[in-house]
């Protein structure tokens, strides 16, 4: 079964990452190798997770890539769904 309104991975990363572990923006950016910015367009949900990302976030925190890729995919595709859902009432 799938859900019908996944979370953007930006909201795993700051809600079980970086909050628990006190990390800032800019210092988890350090640790990815990526700007604050960039890291910051994901965890306010304004840009989505690359496969690029998806291996940093590996190495620094722990899930496999395909655990983040997966996420991407649940949540972009979720309006979709909706929409199918909806259409079928």
């Amino acid at each position: 079964m799938t859900m019908f309104d996944p979370p953007h991975p930006g909201e795993i990363v700051r809600e079980e990452f970086l909050a628990p572990l006190a990390l800032s923006v800019a210092n988890a950016a350090g640790m990815l190798g990526v700007s604050r910015q960039a890291l910051h367009n994901i965890v306010s949900e304004k840009s989505g997770i690359s496969r690029e990302m998806a291996g940093r976030l590996e190495k620094a925190f722990g899930p496999e890539a395909g655990f983040w890729m997966r996420l991407q995919t649940a949540w972009r595709s979720a309006p979709a769904r909706k929409d199918k859902r909806l259409d079928s009432l």
